[in-house]
């Protein structure tokens, strides 16, 4: 089964986008009405509008986007949000589109899930939590060379006290996830991890137990993660690192200029990151 087959797997995707770009940033697309500018401010009708002004500004900027579902469906914004993806594809072919969704299911839930992903949504990635185990996460498995993003050492505070549990047979629950989604998991070479930049000394960790996997790191700008600090800990030539800011980028100006200040706020964040892994800005 094949979601969009014209479209080369989503690894190979973020690989080159990242080349190509030179970039390791991924915006992400929470658009929150209260917070447009100017006469959209308090208009879900807008949420298109704004989202694709973002995508305007910092295209050539990122190795990803990632709209987040449930800042459209709480306004009745799923159409714009099918509309937005096309947007991308037609504005940015090359930078691959993350559905940060955290389904986690079983059977043919999972089933209407993976379907709303990749054929509703034509997503290249989607986020899924694995805490039901790996029939929660094989439906997604049969669109084949589609990403599937699996929850592993989140950036709430909160996450530790599951994630960072002791396991009878030794290590901690994060560390047992990243080993299966590394190993046994992986059978079509279809998985990363979320590891959250508010923890570096744990994204080492699943880095280690995880070399070559993509890790979606949220948690820096905002949240208070550090750049530097992420990328020492995460960074590998071919292990894709995909460090995602979304509200200091969405709103990092008011008025009519806010996709001029987004643009600014994403080359900022894209340079802190090449410089972190030792490459040369522009």
């Amino acid at each position: 089964m094949s979601a969009s087959p014209a479209r080369a797997d989503f690894r190979t995707q973020l690989l080159a986008a990242q080349a190509a770009q030179r970039s390791m940033l991924c915006v992400g697309l929470d658009p929150e009405p209260a917070r447009f500018p100017g006469d959209w401010q308090g208009d879900p009708a807008r949420i298109f509008d704004f989202c694709a002004a973002i995508v305007d500004a910092t295209a050539d900027l990122v190795c990803a986007f990632k709209p987040q579902i449930a800042y459209f469906a709480a306004q009745r914004a799923e159409d714009q949000l099918e509309r937005l993806i096309a947007h991308i594809r037609q504005r940015a072919p090359q930078v691959p589109v993350i559905l940060d969704a955290k389904r986690g299911d079983i059977g043919s839930t999972a089933e209407q899930y993976a379907r709303e992903a990749f054929v509703r949504y034509q997503a290249d990635a989607v986020t899924l939590s694995p805490f039901m185990g790996l029939d929660s996460i094989e439906p997604y498995m049969h669109y084949s060379g589609r990403g599937l993003i699996l929850l592993c050492r989140t950036s709430n505070p909160g996450g530790s006290d599951l994630q960072a549990l002791p396991l009878a047979a030794g290590g901690l629950l994060y560390e047992q996830i990243a080993r299966l989604a590394a190993g046994e998991w992986n059978r079509g070479g279809q998985i990363g991890l979320v590891v959250g930049a508010t923890y570096p000394q744990e994204l080492a960790r699943v880095r280690a137990l995880a070399p070559t996997l993509p890790l979606l790191i949220p948690g820096i700008g905002a949240q208070g993660g550090d750049a530097q600090a992420t990328v020492q800990a995460a960074w590998g030539p071919q292990a894709p690192v995909i460090v995602s800011s979304s509200r200091a980028v969405l709103y990092a100006g008011p008025g009519p200029g806010f996709a001029a200040a987004a643009r600014a706020a994403a080359q900022s964040v894209r340079v802190q990151l090449q410089q972190a892994a030792g490459l040369a800005g522009d």
